[in-house]
């Protein structure tokens, strides 16, 4: 198709550095275990994000370390460095690109968080983000002496009362440096001055429909679990006619979903690096942890290239308290379902985890690979990818080299940054906020 045929045919590509908790990363090819900790690893990513014009750094976060069959979890990154200092550090050395924290509403305090946030936000002129989410297990909340599980929708009321109050806080600094008591936020006084972009930009990453509307209501940015080009177009409609109900503009959104690139020279390069890197990183370990914690005990003996489990499941039943997230809470009927696909295919139990954890991804030349992003941005799929790297600290440096380029050259991505702010370079207009207390 050519460009004009699209229903974009003028939009632009974000890339966002990811880093999430699991064992994403080749971890033979780090000197040492500590460099997901280390500053010089994080500057090095940074630095290389910021060469290749990315639009932001974007960090998960966990507020327990997770855990496996009692034990903590011995196959994955399972902790870092705090984002908010971690940031502080990272804006001192980087100038454009954008720094989004992952921060919990579920268990911060809304008078802190307004303050540590906005302090980075000062700090980087106008870079910082947030990305608002809620918890509702109590194995967190034990972290926290709070235990007891929190109802859906509880969390997003409590979300929309924690957010107004982080909003009022960051409002209440006029730009003549005067400042207006919080009554909301238990009489707490603005403690930091605008940035340059006026406040954080909002992202938001649920993905019912009461996370949806909530980020059509409030959020700039979303990060999506939907690649496949139909879902993630079916999503991306969807999203813009929440926009519109909640009024405001539909192309008032960026839409960020994860994956992973891996280039190579000609195709078939790509898909022996990209096989290469999956057969690293699903080691023996990893494999038998999917299916352990569903069995829920130990299968060391297990042979991983052979079937599963004769036997069923020690526990009817089992929650997200130790960080499990992929059983549906239901250890029988998961068990039943994964032995069928398994006989209708005839897969080990090798196979079949590696089938179950079947991502879109994005593997071929950079022409190629560039090719195929132009057609889901024009096409208004996606507005940028949180591109996760496949190693530490070197992980965007080909993306950077070689991908980078040719998406220029197809019109797709930026030459140099369009500002100083993360707002500016998003190309989001003011605050939603900001509007309202406007009208």
């Amino acid at each position: 198709m050519a460009a004009t045929d699209y229903a974009r045919p003028d939009a632009r590509l974000h890339l966002a550095g990811f880093f999430p908790f699991g064992p994403a990363y080749v971890w033979s090819e780090a000197e040492r275990q500590d460099v997901y900790y280390d500053f010089a690893s994080w500057r090095r990513l940074a630095q290389t994000a910021e060469r290749g014009l990315f639009s932001t750094l974007f960090l998960g976060d966990s507020q327990r370390l997770r855990e496996h069959l009692g034990r903590i979890t011995d196959h994955s990154v399972t902790g870092r460095p705090d984002q908010l200092v971690l940031f502080a550090h990272l804006a001192a050395v980087t100038e454009r690109i954008g720094l989004v924290a992952t921060l919990n509403t579920t268990f911060n305090d809304p008078v802190d968080l307004a303050r540590r946030l906005a302090s980075v936000d000062v700090l980087s002129g106008g870079r910082a983000g947030w990305n608002i989410v809620t918890t509702d297990n109590d194995w967190t909340g034990e972290n926290f002496r709070r235990g007891g599980e929190v109802g859906h929708a509880e969390r997003y009321r409590h979300a929309e009362e924690h957010l107004a109050t982080v909003q009022e806080l960051w409002a209440g600094w006029s730009r003549d440096g005067s400042r207006e008591i919080v009554r909301g936020a238990r009489r707490a006084w603005p403690s930091v001055p605008p940035s340059p972009q006026g406040q954080p930009v909002l992202f938001q990453a649920g993905e019912s429909p009461e996370g949806r509307d909530f980020a059509a209501r409030h959020a700039e940015g979303i990060f999506s679990r939907y690649l496949q080009f139909d879902a993630a177009l079916e999503f991306a409609g969807d999203m813009r006619r929440r926009l519109v109900r909640a009024g405001r503009p539909e192309d008032d959104l960026r839409i960020f979903p994860a994956t992973r690139i891996t280039l190579g020279a000609t195709e078939s390069e790509a898909r022996d690096k990209a096989r290469w890197f999956r057969d690293r990183t699903w080691s023996d370990r990893r494999v038998r942890a999917v299916v352990e914690a569903v069995w829920g005990h130990d299968l060391a003996d297990h042979p991983v290239d052979g079937p599963l489990p004769a036997h069923d499941p020690v526990v009817a039943t089992q929650t997200l308290t130790n960080g499990v997230v992929n059983t549906s809470d239901r250890p029988l009927r998961t068990a039943a379902a994964w032995r069928t696909l398994a006989e209708d295919r005839g897969l080990t139990m090798r196979q079949l985890v590696l089938h179950l954890n079947e991502t879109v991804e994005f593997v071929g030349t950079p022409s190629g690979v560039a090719d195929e992003l132009a057609h889901y941005v024009r096409s208004g799929a996606i507005d940028g990818l949180n591109l996760v790297p496949n190693a530490v600290p070197g992980g965007y440096d080909e993306v950077v080299e070689h991908l980078v380029p040719a998406l220029q050259d197809r019109g797709i991505y930026r030459t140099a940054y369009e500002g100083v702010t993360l707002r500016e370079n998003l190309g989001l207009r003011p605050a939603v906020t900001h509007r309202r207390a406007a009208v």
